[in-house]
């Protein structure tokens, strides 16, 4: 049976940034695909933006790891040359009481850090984007945009430069926990042929399939495996000359931060995602929910024209809490939780997951990792 020092599960962003800190750490790293490729799921189906830390709760992981890692982001991204864009964005008020709304954004905001925002009056904010329809508005100049696939490919890059070893097609099937070490039985998903291995860490960043991973491995109790909710969120694009240079979101809504318009790295303008709460893994994009996207997008935009918007992809968010309950935090579950040494579990890494990527993989290696020499 092959070992090495640890086995990660998952070749998202996640799991990528976690293989690439453990490897600079001089550790033995594989890491577990069950796709052909990097990055298939939640890594690749977002609005690829680099967050600045604004809606959290104060003292949250996703306060803390969205503000650290977004700073990281943007020093890695242009130390590798990863495309990327600090456009900044506008967070409009179209109703008149959203603006205290507004404000309570703003004070969440300076609570974790972030103290770039700047209060807009509807005539500044409209100076700033001409087709722009509000009352008032924020702005977020710290806010920007990234190739998330290129920045994916730099994590493994450096990762495989240190050592790391991805491999594709590769389903974790079950696992048990042994006196230190844990023996995962995977399956070849080209091939059907199955086999063992063994690790003396094991970090279960598996995103969409992180809760069932964790509930197969044989030794963990199952009450430190939370229950997955999926909130399936579509995207619409336009065609043309964009409208906008900035990114612009309405006031957040709950499940998620509404229909935004977001930009990718050559100006083409989308929409979404939208909340729709679903019980199993579908990326289908039903065209008819262009209806709501015509009259949430309108609000801020009303020259949006009949029949422009087109479907274009959905994502899917590993959420901790469902319909009408509080937004949970990130879960990152070591063995002060559920007491198995060398087991790092990752739940609900939705947004800002790609944000606080590198922040996420420092914290994770800081539980199981040699520090640097």
């Amino acid at each position: 049976m092959d070992s090495v020092d640890c086995i990660v599960a998952g070749a998202g962003v996640i799991g990528l940034a976690v293989a690439r800190e453990l490897a600079r750490r001089g550790m033995e790293t594989i890491v577990l695909e069950r796709a052909d490729a990097i990055g298939t799921e939640t890594s690749s189906r977002n609005s690829e933006v680099i967050h600045a830390g604004i809606y959290y709760p104060e003292g949250s992981l996703k306060a803390k790891l969205c503000v650290e890692g977004r700073d990281r982001l943007y020093a890695y991204a242009a130390a590798r040359n990863i495309p990327h864009k600090r456009c900044g964005k506008l967070i409009a008020a179209t109703l008149p009481g959203q603006q205290e709304m507004l404000a309570g954004i703003i004070a969440k905001a300076k609570a974790n850090g972030v103290d770039d925002l700047v209060m807009l009056n509807a005539a500044e904010a409209m100076a700033m984007e001409p087709s722009l329809t509000c009352v008032a508005a924020v702005l977020s100049p710290s806010t920007g945009i990234v190739d998330s696939h290129a920045l994916m490919l730099a994590l493994l890059g450096e990762a495989e430069e240190h050592g790391a070893f991805l491999s594709l097609n590769t389903e974790i099937v079950s696992g048990r926990i042994e006196t230190e070490r844990f023996v995962l039985q995977t399956r070849d998903g080209s091939s059907g042929a199955s086999f063992e291995i063994a690790a003396r860490h094991f970090v279960n960043a598996a995103g969409l399939g992180a809760n069932r991973l964790a509930a197969s491995l044989e030794g963990l109790d199952p009450q430190f495996v939370p229950a997955l909710k999926l909130a399936r969120g579509s995207y619409f694009s336009v065609t043309g000359k964009p409208a906008f240079s900035r990114l612009i979101y309405p006031v957040p809504e709950p499940g998620g931060l509404g229909v935004h318009l977001t930009l990718d790295l050559n100006g083409g303008m989308r929409f979404g995602p939208d909340v729709e709460w679903i019980e199993d893994k579908d990326y289908t994009v039903d065209p008819r929910r262009a209806e709501h996207f015509y009259g949430e997008i309108r609000r801020y935009w009303p020259d949006l024209a009949d029949g422009s918007l087109s479907p274009t992809y959905s994502g899917i968010r590993p959420k901790l809490s469902g319909p009408g309950e509080p937004a949970a935090d990130f879960v990152i579950q070591g063995a002060e939780t559920h007491g198995v040494k060398n087991l790092v579990n990752l739940f609900g890494i939705e947004s800002p997951g790609l944000t606080s990527s590198l922040a996420i993989a420092d914290l994770v290696a800081q539980r199981i990792a040699p520090p640097y020499v």
